[in-house]
């Protein structure tokens, strides 16, 4: 604080009261030089324009000192330049500063750092002080004129193919200057071609962009010179002594030679053709050339999607367009054709033309009724009566226009019912000659008209008018026409007895079916509602054994040779005749044939067993033979044989087989060789 405010009283230190009234003692603190000056709103920037005269004021800079500055030279600074010398300078009590030199040119050096001192003291020795940096920027003005470089002279190729508004070249006048004062504006002054170039600017990098106008032809033009001027667009009054804003430069284009496609002579050929025109008429011809120096030959051909009939053909070396087909103007009164030019050396070179052929009309359609006429004629017409009017139509198109003549034809001509009046307009007028038609005498009357065009040669055709007799009111409008009144309001006899005869038919093939269903022969074993499947049949007879003799008879299960017959059978004598044929002569015994037969033979007895048999099913069965042959040496050892009462069989040779079948020897064998089951 700079100063101290204390207040004070004299009190009695007995009585503690005052003895005096409160006094007031101001007390201020001297100052000494302790604070350095500071620049609060440092570091600084500033700028100036570029050539600025000796002294123009850059930017002004303050330092503020906290020491008192009431008393002595504490607080009194001055501002001196330590870095910058000898560009700018600053005034000591003030600290503004400014340029020192003249023409600072920015394109030189465009920017500068300052080191501002401010010292207290008014500067004296053993003052304080404080600096700040001050960053100043030249600002530029137009102050340099464009200018072009590489001599001023530019040489560009481009191909003659080069498409019209394509970018030919790019060229770019120089200025030191940026921003506004570098924007610059380009134009052609002179050259070659006039129409064919056109130069913008770009605004982006300032380039002058040549555009072309028009088609370059190599044959035609092989090259183009051009002079370009550059002009700044913002110029600065104050620095018109630097010399003129522009600069021009030259300009060649070289046009380079392609190989391009045949050129029609007439883009576009309009040809005319008679509809009459015969196969093979010559309707025109189109020609092309190759622009190149080359000049190759040409074949034409036509592009077969535009005429996809294949109406014409144009001839490959002349170009020349006949018809291939005869032509109906009615049809397709113009054909739009593309024709190909080719060239011969370079076929991938094709060049496009158009031929429009318009199909000239002929007289070569009879004129008809403009629409089917529905012609009323009331009962109580009277005489003279108009009751339709008829016009024509022509799918022909005369140059003048249609011209129709009517008349009744020859055989109706006198008639004593209708008569036709020609209104000389292409329409004519259907009149009665009578009154007191019926509808019951005759309902319909058919009216041959003739109509006949007035072309070269005329043609003509007849149509018939049919004219209904109707009931009408007094008004005249038809209530029932003859062929509203005759019209059955249900199905005719005919029609009812075709179709009680398609309903009997069918109740006799209904009936048949039955009949055939009822007399189907039905299965000998099984009902229509079991299955026919394979079955296997279970019986549960277990049988007797050996000694069960009455049931079986045993030795046909084992004998082959007794078994020949199939009437063997005891329990069911077959009745049925067999449906194949099988041999009636006798077959030699089992035991006489080879081993090799003995099976089928023995398959062959129980086939035709099976086939006899009345209550076989007729499906596929199981069928046991329990057949195991016979081709033992010592024959059959078993017990069963024996019951045969024809059996010849002699065991003395047991006798000789060794002590195992010694008690099989006085089994069988005895002096007479007879079994002892005999």
């Amino acid at each position: 604080m700079a100063y101290y405010t204390l207040q004070a009283q004299a009190v009695d230190r007995l009585t503690n009261l005052p003895v005096e009234p409160k006094s007031e003692f101001v007390v201020k603190v001297q100052d000494i030089n302790d604070n350095e000056p500071k620049f609060l709103d440092g570091p600084y920037l500033a700028g100036v324009p570029e050539m600025s005269p000796l002294g123009t004021m850059v930017v002004q800079v303050a330092a503020t000192d906290a020491d008192d500055p009431t008393y002595g030279n504490s607080a009194r600074v001055v501002y001196s330049i330590i870095h910058g010398q000898p560009y700018f300078s600053v005034e000591p009590k003030t600290g503004i500063i400014r340029t020192a030199l003249p023409n600072m040119d920015r394109e030189t050096r465009d920017q500068y750092v300052l080191v501002i001192q401010a010292k207290d003291m008014v500067g004296q020795m053993g003052g304080l002080s404080g600096t700040t940096s001050v960053t100043v920027t030249l600002t530029d003005v137009n102050d340099n004129p464009p200018r072009f470089t590489h001599s001023k002279n530019y040489q560009y190729t481009v191909l003659e193919s080069l498409p019209v508004q394509s970018v030919v070249a790019r060229i770019k006048a120089a200025d030191a200057d940026i921003g506004s004062n570098a924007e610059m504006d380009y134009r052609i002054m002179d050259g070659d071609g006039p129409g064919m170039f056109n130069i913008t600017t770009d605004e982006d990098t300032q380039e002058g962009v040549i555009i072309l106008l028009k088609p370059l032809d190599f044959e035609t033009k092989g090259s183009f010179s051009l002079r370009i001027e550059a002009t700044n667009r913002n110029i600065d009054s104050n620095f018109l002594s630097a010399g003129p804003f522009s600069d021009t430069a030259s300009v060649k284009v070289t046009v380079e030679d392609v190989n391009e496609p045949p050129v029609f002579s007439t883009p576009l050929s309009k040809m005319v053709v008679s509809e009459d025109a015969k196969v093979g008429t010559s309707i025109g011809r189109v020609s092309a050339h190759d622009p190149d120096t080359s000049n190759s030959a040409i074949r034409y051909s036509i592009d077969r999607n535009t005429d996809l009939e294949r109406f014409f053909n144009v001839d490959a070396l002349s170009g020349v367009i006949s018809t291939a087909k005869p032509l109906d103007r009615e049809a397709n009164s113009v054909h739009n054709l593309t024709i190909f030019a080719i060239e011969s050396q370079d076929p991938a070179q094709i060049g496009k033309g158009i031929t429009l052929i318009t199909v000239l009309d002929i007289n070569d359609n009879a004129p008809v009724f403009a629409i089917d006429y529905e012609t009323l004629l009331c009962e109580n017409a009277m005489p003279g009566q108009v009751i339709q009017t008829i016009s024509a139509v022509d799918k022909d198109e005369p140059p003048s226009g249609h011209r129709f003549y009517f008349a009744l034809a020859a055989p109706v001509a006198g008639n004593l019912n209708f008569t036709l009046r020609d209104n000389k307009d292409n329409t004519a007028s259907i009149l009665t000659k009578r009154g007191g038609f019926r509808r019951r005498e005759q309902p319909v009357y058919r009216l041959p008209v003739l109509i006949v065009d007035s072309g070269s040669p005329a043609l003509s055709s007849t149509n018939t008018l049919s004219v209904r007799v109707c009931d009408c009111d007094s008004d005249g409008v038809a209530l029932s026409c003859g062929a509203v009144a005759y019209t059955a309001t249900g199905l005719s006899t005919g029609a009812l007895l075709a179709i009680l005869g398609c309903i009997l038919t069918l109740l006799v093939m209904v009936l048949l079916i039955v009949t055939m269903r009822r007399r189907k022969k039905e299965p000998l074993i099984l009902e229509e509602e079991r299955d026919i499947r394979e079955n296997i049949v279970r019986y549960d007879d277990e049988g007797g054994g050996e000694e069960d003799t009455e049931a079986f008879d045993m030795v046909t299960l084992r004998n082959l040779n007794v078994i020949r017959d199939p009437k063997v059978r005891r329990d069911v004598t077959p009745d049925t005749p067999t449906f194949f044929h099988y041999p009636s002569a006798s077959r030699p015994a089992y035991k006489s044939l080879p081993d090799n037969v003995v099976f089928r033979e023995f398959i062959w007895d129980r086939l035709k067993d099976a086939d006899v048999d009345p209550s076989a099913p007729p499906y596929d069965s199981l069928q046991t033979y329990a057949f195991e042959g016979s081709g033992s040496v010592a024959e059959s050892l078993s017990s069963l044989e024996s019951l045969s009462t024809d059996s010849e069989q002699n065991y003395d040779y047991l006798s000789n087989w060794g002590p195992r079948f010694k008690k099989l020897a006085d089994l069988y064998g005895n002096s007479d060789g007879t079994s002892v089951f005999s």
